[in-house]
C-alpha cells in the first residue's frame, strides 16, 4: 500500500497481517482525491474507520491541514501513528480511539470519510445519523455495491454515487435551507 499523488507521493504504508482490516484499494482512493479534487487543500478531514490510516495519509499529502483518524482497534491506532510518523506529520494529526458512528460527529471537519466494515452494515446509518444532525460541508461513504444507503440522514441529502468495481463511494451534503415563505 502506498500514497498515491501529492506531497509524500510513491511513499509506502505499513499495513497489518491478515484480514481485520480492509484498507481502500489504491485506484479508489485515486477515484476518491480526483473527486474531491481543491476541495482538500487546507481543509480538516476525518477518517472514520480509518484502518491503516491511508485515506487521512492521502488528504494530507493533498494538502489536507490536519486530518483526525477515529479507528476502534488499538492495534490499527497503533499503525497510524506510525504510519504519520513515518511521513513526519504527526502534528497535522489527531488520533482517537473509539467507536466511529459516534465520535465522528463530534470532531468539527470539512469532509468526513466514512468506511466501517462491510460486514457491520448497521454502522452506516448510525454514523450518518449522527453526522445528519451538525453536517459537514461533504460526508463521502465508501460501501459495498449491494448496500444500500437511503437518499438522506438528517440535514445530510446524498449528491452523488460513483461505483467503482465492487464498491461505491456515496457523496452527502447539507441540504440547502429552505427557502423563506415571502410576506404577503
Amino acid at each position: 500500500m502506498r500514497i498515491i499523488a501529492g506531497e509524500f507521493r510513491s511513499r509506502r504504508l505499513k499495513a497489518p497481517k491478515g484480514l481485520a482490516v480492509r484498507p481502500t484499494p489504491d485506484l479508489l482512493r485515486q477515484a476518491l482525491f480526483n473527486v474531491l479534487g481543491s476541495r482538500v487543500k487546507g481543509a480538516v478531514f476525518v477518517d472514520a474507520y480509518a484502518g491503516t490510516g491511508a485515506v487521512g495519509l492521502e488528504a494530507l499529502s493533498r494538502g489536507a491541514a490536519r486530518v483526525v483518524f477515529i479507528e476502534k482497534a488499538a492495534a490499527a491506532v497503533a499503525l497510524i501513528r506510525a504510519n504519520a510518523a513515518a511521513l513526519n506529520v504527526t502534528p497535522r494529526c489527531v488520533f482517537v480511539q473509539g467507536p466511529a458512528a459516534t465520535l465522528a460527529a463530534r470532531h468539527p471537519a470539512d469532509i468526513v470519510f466514512l468506511d466501517p466494515p462491510y460486514p457491520l452494515s448497521g454502522e452506516y446509518g448510525r454514523a450518518l445519523e449522527e453526522l445528519g444532525r451538525r453536517p459537514p460541508a461533504l460526508a463521502v461513504v465508501q460501501h459495498d455495491r449491494r448496500q444500500e444507503l437511503r437518499e438522506a440522514y438528517g440535514q445530510l441529502r446524498r449528491t452523488r454515487t460513483l461505483p467503482h468495481g465492487d464498491n461505491c463511494l456515496t457523496f452527502y451534503e447539507p441540504a440547502p435551507p429552505e427557502p423563506e415563505a415571502a410576506e404577503e
